[in-house]
């Protein structure tokens, strides 16, 4: 992923990064404002004669423990998500040797999604929320997120051999282009390794998969009859890399964007009351908000945290193998038994 390779020591880590962001393409306003926190957090390291290529997670923890009195969680929490990145990025080009953040996000994820303040919206509700969608694109999308609980970018990202369905009667359709979709029965593969800017599968991608690890979550019948529905009028599409979801609008066939599925979003969250200029996360329901909605009504149905995690992308390497090896009993079974139902 990166775009060049770094020397044996950097001497200024931040303006390192920095520097690989704008080459990637980042905007300006993007860049400074990753800018202002990494700066906060490197002049706090110095206060405490650490490096950031030194560092360790209470280093990180103690950083983050300065900030709480003056900003609040959601601003923590976001900060914490930049330097998150800055490690990570930086480790993947071998400038650092590890990510002190990750541990400390794994701890702050729990709390970050149990967020008391975020609009309160139960099953029943939201099954008359997505009744009110008709088209079959932007129902598709809207179900597609809230019975999975993937990212807006991870959507838009995913292409037909991502999907498998068993039902016949989709001809002209590749579903069985992945192998690692073998024996799941009707599931969609979330790859972790697509990045904005960089070329995956024959064609240069917009957004980036930000989860740890690649999932495979099981489709019910439920959202298999939604996204039967949207390929049985999806218009063709001339990137090679054949996208599940592409635009029915001015940009024919093409992509679709996290911008355009934000777009349908906002406007059925206005027509439902759920969405106000400036209101926040707390209140508005916007693409995020599905992913909130998934990790909530989901865990309290399993009381399996694993389960709802390895969905999410959100688990470590020896977590997800275990339900990996096992993913008929541990995943499928648990996510079909206990996944909530809107029709």
């Amino acid at each position: 992923m990166a775009s060049r390779s770094p020397d044996a020591e950097v001497s200024d880590p931040v303006d390192y990064y920095l520097e690989d962001m704008e080459m990637h393409g980042r905007a300006e306003r993007t860049r400074d404002a990753y800018e202002r926190v990494l700066r906060g957090f490197d002049e706090f390291l110095e206060s405490r004669s650490t490096e950031p290529g030194s560092a360790g997670h209470r280093d990180c923890l103690a950083w983050l423990h300065s900030l709480r009195g003056e900003l609040s969680p959601s601003t923590v929490a976001t900060y914490a998500t930049t330097v998150n990145r800055f490690y990570d990025y930086m480790t993947q080009v071998g400038a650092f040797e590890e990510n002190p953040m990750a541990l400390v996000m794994e701890e702050m994820d729990e709390s970050i999604e149990k967020d008391p303040e975020r609009r309160d919206v139960d099953v029943a509700t939201m099954g008359e929320f997505l009744g009110r969608i008709s088209h079959p694109l932007h129902h598709a999308i809207v179900l597609t997120l809230l019975k999975t609980g993937m990212r807006v970018g991870e959507l838009c990202n995913l292409d037909c051999r991502d999907l498998r369905l068993s039902e016949p009667g989709l001809a002209g359709y590749d579903l069985d282009g992945r192998p690692q979709l073998d024996g799941r029965g009707d599931a969609m593969y979330v790859d972790s390794a697509p990045a904005r800017g960089e070329r995956y599968n024959g064609e240069i991608r917009e957004e980036s998969n930000k989860r740890k690890r690649s999932t495979v979550i099981p489709v019910d019948d439920e959202l298999r009859c939604g996204l039967r529905r949207w390929l049985a009028i999806r218009p063709d599409t001339p990137s090679p890399a054949e996208p599940l979801f592409v635009s029915t609008a001015g940009d024919w066939g093409q992509r679709l964007t996290a911008r355009a599925v934000r777009h349908y979003v906002r406007k059925y969250a206005e027509e439902m009351g759920w969405y106000e200029p400036g209101a926040g996360a707390g209140e508005n329901v916007t693409p995020h908000y599905f992913r909130h909605f998934f990790t909530t009504h989901l865990r309290d149905r399993t009381g399996d945290r694993g389960v709802v995690k390895y969905l999410r992308g959100d688990v470590a390497s020896d977590v997800i193998d275990t339900y990996t090896h096992n993913w008929g009993d541990q995943v499928r079974e648990t996510y079909v038994e206990h996944i909530y139902r809107f029709d």
